[in-house]
């Protein structure tokens, strides 16, 4: 069963037949992946001897039901890599207007960083809920979507301003180049075929995932009842390396989220398949962001 958290749940769109197509494959000139329960897969007599999109998701059903011949998806009304490159830039968009605008109108003072602190955390609130909600959602919102980018977008604003005015100068643009270079990095690597994206690849980071989260939540109970930094694992050295730790999940989430897009589009896609990318990239992009942004806080309170 595929997970429904908002940050382990990178949606295949290969639907029931796995994660991601890595029990499938994809059409003809898609990427190619395992080939045990391949619906494409051509026997080693007859390559016609079987409907290669008797499971294809997103074929044809009323061709399949009247038994005409089975077509390849159409073209028109099929995710493209324009449609993901439009809508995760319209995402980010609304990401960042509203992060701007929470950083200029939500000042950090003394006098004004209680009042802004909690309209962040009010607003990161808010965003999960609606994460968590569209991870439940079986169809993608646009319009829920692009809210919890606004919504996560005054909360990343007034966080980096905190951390850029009071702890690290600067903090927030070098969190900014942080992520782009790890974005570029592993689109270069995942295109050039230096990362394979399989079903061991998957497991061993949904694995490393769970097991961050669980750490990080223990610490951050320990330090709200405890009092301090917790186990010390987002302070000092440790920290450092859980700071590391969690940029490189990031990365790994891209590769996945990379795989996502790369097989749905191969699949043939529905067009409204590009929000959930979209919105899969997005929240990767705001971990590796934040996790940049915590370990140069980290870095900054040790000199």
């Amino acid at each position: 069963m595929r997970s429904r958290n908002p940050v382990f749940s990178r949606r295949g769109f290969s639907r029931d037949n796995g994660y991601a197509g890595f029990n499938t494959a994809p059409q003809a000139g898609g990427p190619a992946v395992a080939t045990q329960g391949n619906p494409y897969a051509q026997p080693t007599g007859n390559p016609y001897a079987q409907n290669p999109y008797a499971q294809n998701p997103y074929a044809q059903q009323q061709d399949l039901q009247y038994g005409a011949p089975p077509q390849a998806p159409a073209t028109t009304g099929r995710m493209t890599i324009d449609d993901v490159v439009l809508r995760t830039a319209s995402t980010l968009g609304v990401l960042i207007l509203t992060a701007a605008l929470s950083w200029a109108l939500l000042p950090v003072d003394d006098a004004n960083i209680s009042r802004s602190y909690g309209i962040g955390i009010g607003a990161a609130l808010i965003g999960m809920v609606l994460a968590f909600v569209q991870s439940f959602k079986r169809k993608a919102s646009p319009a829920l979507i692009l809210t919890y980018a606004a919504f996560e977008g005054v909360f990343l604003g007034v966080v980096s301003n905190i951390v850029d005015n009071r702890i690290a100068d600067g903090a927030a643009m070098q969190a900014v180049i942080g992520t782009m270079a790890v974005f570029a990095g592993v689109l270069i690597a995942y295109k050039a075929g230096w990362i394979r994206v399989n079903r061991r690849f998957y497991g061993f980071v949904m694995a490393a995932a769970l097991g961050f989260i669980l750490l990080m939540t223990v610490n951050l109970l320990f330090a709200v009842f405890g009092g301090g930094d917790g186990l010390g694992f987002r302070s000092g050295a440790l920290g450092v390396v859980f700071g590391v730790i969690g940029i490189i999940l990031g990365a790994c989430f891209l590769a996945l989220d990379f795989k996502q897009v790369e097989d749905g589009i191969a699949y043939g896609a529905p067009r409204e398949e590009a929000w959930l990318a979209a919105f899969g990239l997005t929240l990767t992009l705001v971990w590796i962001y934040l996790e940049f942004l915590r370990l140069l806080s980290i870095l900054n309170s040790s000199d």
